[in-house]
């Protein structure tokens, strides 16, 4: 399989209230392949969320380097990040945040629209994406209109539309139900290989995390390999 993402030697610190410094990510080793998908666990505050903002391009780490696709973010000015973000990295959050006057097909729609498509072809790409997380016939309505798993599944083939090499998720299923929690782990196990596309999600959720490739726990600011059986209880 081909490399898609790789950290080397990340890391991250920010100053503290007293003056000293906060190591949050220390020296961080990731690689992910197209068709992967890689679930990040650790304790609250243990710095998922700060990593996946460094491998999304939301913020610059202290020192190391990211690559997506063999292009170092280092490389990058800010406009060209954005254009990165935009075209070669998907993101889902805990909320979706979906635009609440447009339709599902006009959101999964919307950054196609803003990277220049036609609004012929940014409606037919969505409409695929949206049949294919089960929305066929529910692409018309409002989000108000949809339920809390309908929309993140909206903001999944939104997440996907630009065919991004990259698909980062964080916390995806912390404000589903059970049952609408399970229906998008089972999306997610497949999202790597159908879609051919590196995904990585930061999770507290051990079903989710069960269902990955490759599971990683950050602890201490360090990236270890964990399995689903040594995962200790956690709660959204």
């Amino acid at each position: 399989m081909t490399t898609v993402l790789a950290a080397q030697d990340l890391r991250k610190s920010y100053r503290g209230g007293d003056g000293g410094t906060i190591e949050v990510l220390r020296g961080i080793e990731l690689a992910v392949a197209t068709g992967e998908f890689v679930a990040v666990t650790g304790e609250s505050g243990s710095g998922k969320s700060t990593l996946l903002h460094q491998l999304g391009a939301l913020d610059r780490p202290s020192s190391g380097t990211i690559t997506l696709d063999g292009v170092s973010y280092d490389s990058l000015d800010a406009d060209a990040l954005a254009a990165l973000r935009n075209r070669h990295i998907g993101f889902v959050f805990q909320f979706h945040h979906l635009l609440r006057d447009f339709s599902a097909l006009e959101n999964v729609a919307m950054p196609l629209l803003i990277g220049g498509a036609s609004p012929a072809a940014a409606r037919e790409r969505a409409r695929a994406l949206l049949e294919s997380v089960g929305l066929a016939s529910r692409m018309t309505h409002l989000p108000a209109q949809l339920s809390g798993g309908e929309q993140q599944r909206a903001a999944v083939a939104r997440a996907l539309v630009t065919e991004p090499a990259l698909l980062l998720a964080d916390e995806p299923s912390g404000n589903l139900d059970e049952q609408n929690a399970e229906q998008l782990h089972g999306m997610f196990a497949g999202l790597a290989r159908n879609f051919r596309t590196a995904v990585v999600v930061v999770t507290h959720n051990r079903a989710l995390a069960g269902r990955a490739d490759r599971i990683l726990r950050l602890s201490e600011g360090v990236l270890a390999a964990a399995t689903p059986a040594g995962l200790p209880e956690m709660t959204e």
